[in-house]
């Protein structure tokens, strides 16, 4: 009976010190501004991230405006060819690249 609560603490413990897994990706967010945004903005992921400082891009991504800011900086972007699991990653790459952020992107 001892060994079994400690076998349960122990995996109790390890599941609760273990970080979960961020819904969102900087690097897909990256990627995918990379092989779909690019070509329709006509430059490089540090130009349109650094259109805005972090505290704009998060105020444009809680008001629900990421989508449209996107199309205002990229016109020809078609936002049908964006799916909706890639905004999320796209606004993570366009905020920690963001105008004030201490990290230049590789695209």
């Amino acid at each position: 009976m001892k060994r079994i609560v400690t076998v349960l603490s122990l995996v109790a413990f390890a599941m609760v010190s273990t970080p979960t897994v961020a819904s969102a990706s900087v690097k897909k967010g990256q990627k995918i501004y990379k092989k779909k945004v690019r070509k329709y903005c006509g430059f490089s992921g540090v130009r349109f991230a650094r259109q805005h400082n972090q505290d704009e891009w998060e105020e444009i991504y809680d008001d629900g405006e990421f989508p449209a800011e996107m199309k205002r900086i990229c016109p020809k972007l078609p936002l049908n060819k964006i799916k909706k699991s890639w905004w999320k990653h796209l606004y993570e790459f366009t905020y920690e690249y963001g105008e004030g952020g201490s990290h230049v992107p590789k695209c």
